[in-house]
């Protein structure tokens, strides 16, 4: 089949590799229909994600058709329509059981590089490295999909893949961040990064009763997605962000603050060129310009929520702040599986059409490109989609 692989840092291509198989009894093979590049992609494409491999097929955002099951997937039959969590969970363990399911205790079998770098492991995940079990991705005509009885959600309405897709990851992703910050009515939520999963967290903020949404960014055409979305937005390029906060919220600060960034912000100060500095001498692992303005302007008593992705070790982070504020940080991979058929529901009945954010649509074949513009932003590109 063709699929999407990694080659190496800035480097990947479309290249033949072998059909999945079915290598256990509750297995299933999905024939994808749709696919899509997500922003923690681009840190495997850019090199900072370790234990890649050169031929890893890439891609944790997909859906498709069942095609092939193993002898113990009841639940599913060839010709379903489904969309397949990028996490990949047992159901039945300690953390599965406690709705925790991105935290799964059986689906990765490379389990020990996580607890060396981290302490204990998560759950497996398709298409992101070998640390987190080397699973085969989604950016492909078949994918193998490891404890389908528990993952895929059958799609049964008559909606589009666009509708469905992101239900897969960046949906979820956006309303657990937003669920994180514990919304109450009238309050104010600040959203560093207007990407795909920054978008979905400015809308459910609104959905879960926030007043008011702040959006941090500086790309024109994500900026515009935001004012679309009903948020306020600041250029960070064109005012320091902690200043118009306080002048926004009356001093007081944004109730929660959500950084939807993680590890490869950008930015104009001098610590942005520190962080930057010491990313490329491999002194630290992630640029979070982001995360500590975050908990800088959070008002007391309140949240931070960090769906962006942070990879190893930072420095100057402000611990002091968010202990004399007595703020609460909540983070870590989305419990996708938990949030499907709740966000699928608010699709049917027309709540959101999540393929709001979809600003590209190419053929597999032109994977390589698209990852160029996705990365550099050019071309107006927020998120990009592509069609076996």
């Amino acid at each position: 089949m063709r699929a999407v692989v990694w080659e190496g840092k800035n480097n990947i291509k479309v290249a033949e590799v072998p059909d999945p198989k079915i290598l256990n009894p509750h297995d299933a093979i999905v024939k994808v229909t749709l696919t899509a590049i997500c922003g923690s992609d681009l840190h495997l494409y850019n090199g900072f994600i370790p234990t890649m491999k050169s031929g890893d097929v890439l891609g944790h955002e997909f859906m498709g058709e069942v095609v092939e099951m193993g002898s113990e997937v009841k639940n599913l039959a060839k010709g379903d329509w489904v969309v397949v969590p990028f996490t990949i969970a047992c159901g039945r363990c300690f953390f599965c059981q406690r709705d925790l399911w991105s935290l799964c205790d059986n689906t990765n079998p490379n389990a020990w590089i996580a607890d060396t770098v981290y302490g204990h492991s998560g759950s497996g995940l398709f298409g992101y490295s070998h640390m987190y079990g080397g699973y085969p991705g989604g950016q492909a005509e078949y994918v193998r999909v490891p404890f389908a009885d528990v993952g895929p959600i059958k799609i049964y309405e008559d909606l589009r893949d666009e509708q469905v897709l992101f239900l897969s990851d960046i949906f979820p992703t956006g309303y657990m961040a937003a669920e994180n910050c514990s919304i109450q009515p009238g309050d104010t939520i600040a959203v560093w990064g207007c990407g795909p999963v920054g978008l979905f967290a400015m809308k459910s903020a609104l959905i879960l009763g926030a007043e008011r949404v702040i959006a941090i960014d500086r790309v024109p055409e994500r900026l515009r997605k935001a004012r679309e979305c009903c948020a306020e937005t600041i250029d960070y390029t064109e005012v320091n962000v902690l200043e118009a906060l306080k002048e926004m919220t009356g001093g007081r600060g944004p109730d929660a603050c959500i950084d939807a960034v993680g590890m490869e912000s950008h930015g104009t100060n001098v610590i942005h060129m520190y962080d930057r500095a010491k990313q490329a001498l491999m002194l630290h692992t992630d640029r979070p310009q982001p995360l500590r303005e975050a908990i800088q302007a959070c008002r007391k008593g309140g949240t931070v929520s960090i769906p962006g992705v942070y990879g190893g070790v930072i420095d100057k982070f402000p611990i002091g702040a968010a202990f004399a504020k007595a703020l609460t940080l909540k983070m870590g991979q989305t419990h996708v599986h938990k949030y499907m058929r709740p966000l699928l529901e608010r699709i049917r009945r027309g709540y959101i059409d999540p393929s709001f954010v979809i600003s590209h649509r190419f053929s597999l074949e032109e994977a390589p490109h698209a990852y160029r513009i996705f990365r550099e932003k050019t071309d107006e590109c927020t998120k990009v989609v592509m069609k076996p």
